[in-house]
């Protein structure tokens, strides 16, 4: 998993107008929270905050005013439209905590001949993992599947130090009978368009 540091700067300023012109200049609103502490609010730089972001479950260590603190990322707010940063919420981890996270999966491999539509029931599977050592994301093997299989959580092959948090009998993809096609209105008009 990518390790990012970032200099976070205190907040004072608080409501919709700070939050307007602290996005102005560049740079996202965030609260850190965690480890019964109070909740932290920092400023970060935008564009350092979005490059890190592009690593599922990135590790930051944020540099405060010269204190260091190990944070994951736990809620993202972007704008709707052009999917700018809005707001985040950082939390505390310790190195050797185990934390609830999402991965990714991703399937590899091919369907049985004529094994019909595979159907991803979901993309993240919710696991425990050491906050310094989460996966990115688990791969799963489809070979062979043919209608009516079925990939359950308990299925998926974690890496060392990761467990499962979710239902073990959670549906990860299927294998569905594909629907026969509706013949056309004109297919039964036969000779239709044709010289006699």
């Amino acid at each position: 998993m990518a390790d990012v540091k970032i200099t976070a700067e205190p907040r004072a300023e608080f409501g919709k107008g700070a939050s307007r012109r602290i996005r102005a200049a560049g740079k996202v609103p965030a609260v850190v929270y965690g480890h019964g502490g109070d909740p932290v609010h920092v400023t970060l730089p935008g564009h350092e905050l979005m490059m890190a972001l592009k690593n599922s479950n990135v590790l930051i260590t944020l540099d405060i005013e010269g204190r260091e603190e190990l944070v994951i990322p736990k809620a993202v707010q972007r704008e709707a439209i052009r999917g700018f940063l809005v707001h985040t919420d950082l939390l505390v981890v310790k190195r050797g905590e185990k934390v609830n996270v999402e991965i990714r999966i991703i399937t590899e491999g091919e369907l049985a001949p004529g094994g019909g539509l595979l159907e991803h029931v979901v993309n993240t599977l919710s696991v425990e993992a050491e906050a310094t050592n989460i996966p990115e994301s688990v791969t799963v093997s489809v070979d062979g599947l043919t209608v009516g299989d079925s990939l359950l959580a308990k299925d998926v092959t974690l890496p060392a130090g990761t467990t499962l948090a979710g239902s073990p009998d959670d549906v990860i993809v299927q294998v569905l009978q594909p629907q026969a096609e509706e013949p056309s209105a004109d297919s039964g008009a036969e000779g239709e368009g044709e010289a006699s």
